[in-house]
């Protein structure tokens, strides 16, 4: 597919290589290199999208098929080969849209024009190859060894399907993998401070896009069938915003009243901030700090664009103790730096990225900033401890620890959630939302009350 001589095979080469050997975040890189070519139509967008997601998503899978067939094994080939193999491979397995011949063609003609001539035969080879016998593929049996299996067929790391089946059990796991791999419509958020609902869905179904209620909120929505959310008039005024059910349910928790002094130590985008200021409906403030001016920059522009009055954002490292705000305000929001566990099926990059000393450090991390950003919290003011993992160090291990060195106790959730979400733990004032399990994404919530 070539566009105004943009190759869309060569953008998801680029885009790919980016992600593995620069380090960039997916949805980043795709964004950005999809931004430098606004005109490319709708169709060629989403091929490059889905191709460059799907093939990040079953790379585990994708290589142990070209595994089956290479004689050079993946991790022995040039970062460009291996790409331009693993993309094709993902096409041929999940894409029935592409002809498997068109695959292999576009493969060999992208590894000429990257300068690999002589390796044109092994590319070729290697796709024929797969295309006439991927039905062959033999993959680990359930019986023999369940975490390999689980490795292969929902390609997660051994290492995270270890972590989860000792946490959650061989059932609750494989809906955890199974979901990170399933479609997500992206969520919204109506602003029901100065807008209906109604009226914010009426106007996106005027623009063509399909709105569907999503779980758990009144105010929740699901949207898709759109090209770019910022070309949506409902985006543009401010009356959405994206953010995930799990998240919306922080402000929920939280349950600020008119008048209040927040503070959000981690605010970027500012999601929540924002949330809570329109629960305030305009009163009190939210004070939305942040590590660097561009994330603080993020806040900013997400603050313009829906015009909030009573959210400021301003530079602030969460671990360095801020005197001016001691036992100032009435809630206190600690979205911490996490592991991303709960959101790799959005981010499918954060699977293959993970090491134990990475999560030593995180919980590390963790503590530090709840440790500040306890002394900010007013006598009998709250505290709201989230993350976006499932990994019980960093949550429930963390809210104990917090627990057990500081004044604080835990309060109930119940009054604050649909009913559909009590459960045992949220009585006593937590929540873990395991993909799968609940309609979201992996989150968990802790609301600690001052003594």
């Amino acid at each position: 597919m070539t566009t105004n001589g943009i190759n869309s095979r060569e953008m998801i080469l680029e885009i790919l290589l980016q992600i593995e050997e620069e380090g960039e975040h997916s949805h980043i890189a795709i964004r950005n290199a999809l931004s430098k070519y606004q005109f490319l139509p709708k169709q060629e967008r989403a091929f490059i999208t889905r191709v460059c997601e799907g093939t990040l998503e079953y790379r585990i899978q994708i290589d142990y098929i070209i595994d089956s067939f290479s004689k050079v094994t993946v991790d022995k080939m040039k970062p460009a080969i291996r790409e331009i193999l693993r993309s094709a491979v993902y096409q041929l397995k999940y894409m029935d849209s592409v002809p498997d011949s068109a695959v292999c063609n576009e493969a060999v003609k992208l590894t000429q024009r990257k300068g690999f001539y002589n390796l044109k035969p092994f590319v070729n080879g290697v796709l024929r190859t797969v295309a006439r016998e991927m039905n062959q593929v033999r993959f680990p049996a359930r019986e023999e060894n369940v975490v390999r299996y689980l490795s292969i067929k929902y390609s997660m790391p051994e290492q995270l399907v270890n972590r989860w089946l000792d946490a959650y059990g061989e059932e609750i796991t494989e809906k955890i993998l199974a979901d990170f791999l399933e479609e997500k419509p992206v969520t919204v958020r109506c602003r029901t401070y100065l807008n209906s609902v109604e009226d914010t869905c009426r106007s996106l179904e005027n623009q063509g896009v399909h709105v569907q209620p999503a779980p758990y909120l009144p105010y929740a929505r699901y949207i898709s069938g759109f090209n770019h959310i910022l070309a949506l008039d409902a985006f543009i005024k401010g009356k959405i915003l994206v953010q995930d059910v799990s998240s919306m349910l922080v402000a929920e928790v939280a349950n600020p009243q008119k008048g209040d002094y927040v503070i959000d130590v981690c605010a970027a985008p500012g999601g929540k901030s924002l949330h809570v200021g329109d629960k305030m409906e305009g009163f009190g403030t939210v004070d939305a700090r942040d590590v660097s001016q561009y994330k603080v920059n993020l806040i900013e522009e997400n603050i313009q664009r829906i015009n909030s009055i009573n959210v400021q954002a301003r530079v602030q490292d969460a671990t360095l103790f801020d005197q001016d705000s001691e036992l100032l305000a009435d809630i206190v929001l600690a979205d911490v730096p996490c592991s991303g566990y709960g959101v790799i099926g959005k981010k499918p990059e954060i699977k293959y990225r993970v090491t134990p000393q990475k999560q030593d450090e995180i919980v590390i991390l963790q503590r530090t900033i709840l440790d500040r950003a306890s002394n900010y919290v007013k006598p009998r003011g709250s505290l709201i401890f989230s993350t976006c993992t499932i990994a019980k160090e960093e949550n429930e291990e963390n809210m104990m620890w917090f627990l057990n060195n500081y004044p604080f106790r835990l309060e109930s959730l119940d009054p604050y959630l649909p009913e559909e979400l009590h459960c045992e733990t949220t009585a006593l004032g937590y929540l873990q939302l395991l993909p799968g399990v609940h309609k979201t994404d992996g989150f968990f919530i802790a609301k600690f009350r001052r003594k």
